[in-house]
């Protein structure tokens, strides 16, 4: 097969599924669920099967398919190309996969709700826009899935259109990262103004030859960079992604968990030929992932919504991966990456079974002893939670410490900060699952717990497995492994970066750590997983302890218990200034001053009209009056100036 026709399949396959159900999904509502997985799981048979044909451990160059000539405006050219290499595979078999799982459980989560095919259409549509993300060849391709994506979450966060929460939250996510997105462009427009292309490969390509282009580098990055944060929903951009669980839980699986704010990761390391170039932007990329992490984890601690409580720790994990960005270990970032992927799609989709369950109860202290009524959600959601926490041997333990390790020869003092974030999940991810799923039931009289059907639990299992086992792609020799798959993999796609560093700065210093220090460093972070659960059990869990209401706290509690007041400092210190000075534009300005002079010039111009239409009086008698008027007066003149 051609790598046009496969490109193609992959690509425009989950576009056909929201074309059909925008069409027809009304009529066809039984099969809209079907339509839409299907079609999204021929994508991820063709992402396999490019994965197979690309051969990523024997090829070092990119395979370049270009569709057409998409924009061609004087010297300005932009294909409508995309670039198969080892890191566009692996972004494609993430969305494709854990995607198609999705599609599935959502086929039994949104039985019987009557905008099923908008659902579903709306959701093939948002794959096809971060296909177009991830496998773009050049800033306009990823920019236009970039858009794309940003809209779909617009769309599926305010699903349900009666609700004013998901209204409300569907607008702030829209705004906040249009806002990052400014950053985006400026930063596209400034790589074509310094390179004079578009294109990844010619970018690159120009580094060495252009001074002027590294001089302006940190200004690239910066730019890069704050898209970055908005999109992976960084501090301060943090503040839309808990609202956007407003959305229907499959949405918050898919879009805010295991794809789309994980955009912001991939744009980094597709540009790390540009991030390694300027350490200085990567300290603060590390400072602002640390800070984040432990930020939202000190926030998740006082939520008691159970899609709340994922929302901040999937903000905290995102500001791992940051870190390991900013320290320049994108293996290592790309690695959590995958991992979170699998144990965060699993806990979400877990949470959704639960909602399921409990006829859309979503407050903690309204559960309790589940486990007994829904098995299979139960196992696999504390699969996860092992996961997340970094318990060996599930997946997070070896990419959450291989994250840990590089911040530790960063600075000791990221690594501690991160030991502390640990201690952190690992109190609020076992508080979660001990208060949904053990214990008495706190649940309604009327609701009767159940076991989700088959089309929700398939999936949850085959992510359990990936949870359980992702890990294994890159063990440390220290932990009994030396297995360096992703490492090996991923090396053509940073080579580049790692040629242009050395030319510029000399060999970049490679930490070799000791097998008893990596090991250290491992048991001080199980040693806070430890901590956190028996600090939870000792003082919660074993009295059944529940947890108050956000407003009931008192002392410094407060801060973390209101999410540290950044929405009212937002709305009090920007938005409000900026609607009153709107409001002054439109009440001042527009209605009583620019508006008065048009309609006043409107007025004069109808008064002269009306008077000149008096004279028209259409009499031979009236003109023949005013001929010998008009006449009278100008001799009169002349008379007068003697003449």
């Amino acid at each position: 097969m051609s790598w046009e026709i496969l490109i193609s399949v992959l690509v425009f396959s989950p576009l056909l599924g929201s074309v059909l159900n925008t069409l027809f999904g009304r009529y066809w509502k039984g099969f809209s669920g079907a339509i839409g997985t299907l079609l999204s799981f021929v994508a991820f048979a063709a992402s396999v099967f490019a994965y197979l044909q690309f051969h990523p451990l024997e090829r070092q160059d990119a395979q370049i398919v270009t569709l057409f000539n998409w924009v061609e405006v004087g010297n300005f050219k932009a294909d409508l190309a995309y670039q198969v290499d080892q890191l566009s595979l692996f972004m494609a078999l993430i969305i494709t996969g854990i995607g198609s799982l999705i599609h599935l459980y959502s086929i039994g989560y949104m039985k019987g709700n009557p905008g099923i095919g908008r659902f579903f259409s709306y959701l093939n549509l948002f794959v096809f826009f971060m296909l177009h993300l991830v496998l773009a060849e050049n800033l306009v391709v990823l920019f236009f899935g970039w858009e794309g994506v940003g809209l779909c979450s617009y769309l599926l966060i305010g699903f349900d259109t009666h609700k004013e929460n998901a209204a409300q939250a569907s607008i702030k996510a829209f705004v906040t990262n249009r806002i990052a997105d400014l950053a985006m462009i400026g930063g596209i427009a400034l790589t074509y103004w310094l390179s004079g292309s578009v294109s990844f490969i010619a970018i690159s390509e120009s580094l060495p030859q252009a001074k002027f282009l590294l001089n302006a580098l940190p200004f690239v990055a910066i730019c890069f960079f704050i898209g970055a944060m908005g999109k992976s929903a960084q501090f301060p951009f943090h503040v839309w992604l808990p609202d956007a669980m407003a959305g229907p839980t499959p949405v918050s699986a898919l879009i805010h968990a295991a794809t789309m704010v994980t955009a912001g990761l991939f744009l980094i390391a597709r540009l790390n030929f540009i991030f390694i170039l300027v350490p200085k932007v990567g300290f603060w990329i590390v400072c602002i992932g640390t800070f984040t992490a432990f930020f939202a984890a000190t926030i998740g601690v006082y939520q008691n919504d159970i899609k709340k409580v994922l929302a901040y720790s999937t903000v905290s994990q995102l500001g791992y991966m940051f870190v390991a960005m900013g320290t320049g270990a994108y293996v290592a970032g790309l690695f959590h990456l995958l991992t979170h992927a699998f144990f965060k799609a699993l806990l979400f989709l877990g949470s959704g079974s639960v909602i399921h369950g409990l006829s859309d109860e979503q407050d903690l202290r309204r559960m309790g002893g589940l486990k007994d009524q829904m098995k299979i959600t139960w196992w696999t959601f504390l699969l996860g939670t092992l996961a997340i926490v970094g318990a060996p041997p599930f997946s997070g333990f070896f990419s959450k410490d291989l994250i840990l390790e590089k911040a530790f020869y960063f600075h000791p003092v990221f690594f501690g900060m991160g030991i502390a974030t640990a201690f952190l999940t690992t109190f609020y991810m076992f508080r979660l699952t001990f208060l949904a799923f053990t214990g008495k039931s706190r649940v309604s009289s009327h609701v009767h717990p159940h076991e989700s059907p088959w089309t929700m639990t398939v999936p949850l299992v085959i992510l359990a497995l990936g949870a359980a086992f992702s890990g294994y792609l890159l063990v440390p020799e220290s932990l009994g492994g030396g297995i360096d798959f992703l490492e090996k993999y991923f090396s053509p796609v940073f080579a580049k970066g790692l040629l242009y560093y050395s030319q510029q700065q000399g060999a970049l210093e490679v930490h070799h750590l000791s097998h008893e220090l990596e090991l250290l460093l491992a048991g001080f972070s199980l040693g806070a997983i430890l901590l956190g659960v028996g600090i939870y059990w000792f003082f919660f869990g074993k009295k059944e302890k529940l947890p108050s209401d956000e407003s009931s706290y008192t002392g410094w509690r407060i801060l973390p218990a209101n999410k540290y007041y950044i929405d009212e400092i937002f709305k009090n210190v920007l938005i409000g200034p900026i609607s009153a000075f709107s409001e002054f534009l439109s009440e001042v300005v527009e209605k009583r001053l620019i508006d008065k002079v048009l309609t006043g010039t409107g007025k004069f111009s109808g008064g002269i009209s009306s008077f000149l239409r008096r004279i028209q009086t259409g009499t031979v008698v009236d003109y023949a009056f005013l001929i010998v008027l008009g006449t009278v007066l100008i001799l009169s003149v002349f008379l007068w100036r003697g003449i």
